[in-house]
């Protein structure tokens, strides 16, 4: 069973849509108990990082999400759910993220137009399963003001007055900035090979 973790985004809806739109079973759900269940584990994210945070505190899951990824679950973190598993965000610094990652999320410049918000391309840097069968450089839809830097783990880049991680895959965690709910074809794509991963 796939979990979408709810902890109140409201683009949650939406990726259950895309979900369903490729056959998918899931379910939604709300607490520590639905993610020890998980087969894999969706986290959607829109909003704040210190939102998203405080709502995985006060629901008392961060501890079994951290317990979950490292036992090898396949996680997939979309927008805020790819920032959470860094140390911390500038956008709320004086909360601590996930810690799956040593980086900080950064915020663009201030002489950069925020929030990066439309289509733009992917720039795969390594071979990455999410992006198995798509053209050599997709184009998604983005909405964000905070980005990933570069690193290790990083499998595409995308530009917007800097490179950034626009997917990152590391064993069995993958993050996408973008949002597949919103990007087509290569959206729907995206989440089926998810979906379809074996030997994470």
């Amino acid at each position: 069973m796939i979990a979408i973790f709810d902890y109140g985004a409201g683009n949650l809806r939406s990726v259950a849509n895309t979900l369903e739109e490729i056959d998918a079973r899931f379910e939604i759900v709300r607490d520590a108990a639905g993610l020890r269940r998980a087969a894999k584990i969706v986290l959607p994210g829109v909003g704040h990082f210190g939102q998203i945070m405080r709502a995985l505190d006060a629901g008392g899951v961060r501890s079994v999400l951290v317990e979950r990824i490292r036992a090898g679950v396949p996680y997939l973190g979309i927008c805020l759910g790819l920032q959470v598993l860094f140390r911390a965000s500038e956008e709320a610094p004086e909360l601590a993220g996930l810690h799956l990652f040593e980086q900080t999320v950064k915020r663009f410049s201030a002489a950069t137009r925020v929030p990066h918000m439309g289509w733009n391309a992917l720039e795969p840097v390594r071979p990455c399963r999410l992006l198995e069968g798509l053209p050599e450089k997709p184009f998604v839809y983005f909405a964000h003001s905070y980005y990933v830097p570069v690193i290790e783990a990083t499998a595409a880049v995308t530009h917007y007055s800097v490179p950034y991680t626009s997917l990152l895959e590391r064993d069995n965690i993958f993050g996408v900035q973008f949002h597949p709910e919103k990007s087509g074809p290569v959206g729907l794509a995206v989440m089926r090979n998810f979906v379809e991963l074996d030997g994470c």
